[in-house]
């Protein structure tokens, strides 16, 4: 009996230990993967930043201002004069459109109804 028992927990043992050891390598390669994740962050955010850089210099008012003048034959830009500008109490908006009655709904008046049925 006691050999049954002796075989039982080492066969628990061997279970426990099989089972710690693959936690063990999956738990590894959780890390791995956070880690792989964190270095592509990191560059993802390096080279976000690069191109906003690029996009500040492409976008200097100076550089566009050239390129318009360059372009002025062909795309006729103007710059942008503060005459050209509005109010809000300039603009037109639309109406709201009237919603349409679908089904319409008869509405009685229950008080009237029940004064006339009493005597």
């Amino acid at each position: 009996m006691k050999s049954l028992l002796y075989m039982l927990a080492g066969f628990a043992v061997m279970g426990l230990a099989f089972w710690a050891y693959s936690e063990n390598y999956r738990t590894q390669a959780s890390i791995d993967k956070v880690e792989r994740l964190h270095r592509e962050i990191s560059t993802s955010t390096a080279r976000m930043s690069v191109l906003k850089a690029e996009w500040a210099y492409l976008n200097r008012p100076d550089r566009l201002r050239d390129l318009a003048d360059m372009n002025f034959p062909r795309l006729e830009l103007l710059p942008l004069a503060p005459e050209q500008l509005g109010s809000i109490d300039q603009v037109g908006f639309p109406a709201e459109p009237l919603l349409a009655v679908t089904d319409p709904v008869e509405v009685m008046n229950r008080n009237a109804e029940e004064q006339e049925a009493r005597p």
